[in-house]
């Protein structure tokens, strides 16, 4: 590990963060209710994060136009996307965090089912063939299912916890 430490390389830095990273997950710091909650946290922070850049984001297009569905076309794209983006990030560090655990998943949950819409609303974007034919957009859309379950995963252990309390 010295020899890592010694070298003017950037890469060796980044394994050593790594490292430290892994060591903390491997003792048992964390519960694994955390950890899910932190990677999905880190999901959330990223993809809002690439809402705030213009044209970072390849949900940009179908969540505007989801947005401007919901809201019959009252705000404006720049906005309506800055905002969304900002609720994510939000999400994301609550998430990342473990704070208000049973709030930040219930807004996460709401904030998922809206994602799902565009397979409802916009079914020409979310399908090349109707039902299981989908589209990139599609796709996009429907890997959330893996963040639905781990949501009510951590859902249903906030909910023990309050038993138990």
């Amino acid at each position: 590990m010295k020899k890592f430490q010694q070298l003017p390389l950037k890469i060796p830095k980044i394994y050593l963060a790594f490292n430290y990273t892994k060591t903390l997950f491997k003792k048992n710091h964390f519960s694994d209710y955390q950890k899910l909650s932190f990677t999905i946290g880190i999901i959330y922070l990223w993809f809002g994060i690439l809402k705030i850049f213009p044209n970072y984001s390849p949900a940009e297009g179908i969540a505007f136009d989801t947005i401007k569905w919901l809201t019959f076309n009252l705000i404006v794209k720049q906005t309506a996307i800055i905002l969304l983006g900002i609720a994510e990030i939000a999400i994301g560090f609550l998430l990342i965090f473990y704070y208000q655990k049973r709030t930040v998943i219930q807004i996460a949950l709401t904030h998922i089912f809206f994602t799902f819409l565009p397979l409802i609303i916009f079914p020409n974007k979310s399908f090349l063939h109707f039902p299981f034919g989908f589209s990139l957009i599609g796709q996009y859309i429907f890997k959330n299912i893996i963040i639905v379950s781990v949501l009510l995963i951590l859902l249903n252990n906030t909910k023990q916890i309050a038993k138990e309390n």
